[in-house]
């Protein structure tokens, strides 16, 4: 009888403790965001980064995506450009500003488009950094879609381009978890 009460009682401290702990994670969580740290942010705090996957970008501008196997991360040009160039500055790009990343983005269409350029070509780029049209936001759903069929439900916003609106847009990966093999 002794040891079944031991036992209760180790139980119930025990769950006492965790839930002091949960309501202790929960107010630290409140307080990230009230110092506008993003959801995916505070994901990447409670995931195990160890979890999380890790992109290659090869020398001939292939992303490769490592996560319990490898696997190509299939775009057309434009959808890559878009994703490199966010990728690039872990520090995002708010919508409002992209024109600023106008010759960047060139740049980098420029070198996944080895056909050379058209009219066609020039006008996306030009749709693409302007924030009066939803161009941008077009592409980073078709980005987002392509991560969330290759990953696990929670883990696909780690490489996705995210970001609230009138906020910057970011993809949450930790960039230690990015390679990049070629130079951008």
């Amino acid at each position: 009888m002794e040891k079944e009460t031991k036992l209760f009682i180790h139980n119930e401290v025990r769950a006492l403790f965790c839930s002091l702990l949960i309501d202790e994670v929960r107010t630290k969580v409140q307080r990230l965001r009230s110092y506008g740290v993003n959801e995916s942010e505070i994901e990447a705090i409670i995931f195990d980064e160890v979890a999380l996957p890790k992109l290659v970008i090869t020398e001939d501008y292939q992303i490769m995506l490592h996560y319990n196997k490898i696997e190509q991360v299939t775009m057309e040009p434009l959808l890559k450009s878009v994703y490199l160039l966010f990728l690039k500055h872990p520090e995002g790009i708010p919508i409002k500003c992209l024109p600023d990343y106008k010759e960047e983005l060139m740049n980098i269409y420029g070198r996944l488009r080895p056909q050379g350029w058209t009219d066609r070509a020039r006008k996306s780029i030009e749709d693409v950094t302007n924030p009066t049209m939803n161009s941008i936001n077009e592409k980073c759903t078709k980005v987002n879609r392509i991560f969330k069929s290759l990953l696990p439900r929670g883990l696909e916003s780690f490489c996705s381009i995210s970001g609230n609106r009138g906020e910057s847009k970011t993809i949450a990966l930790p960039r230690k978890n990015v390679t990049w093999e070629c130079d951008l």
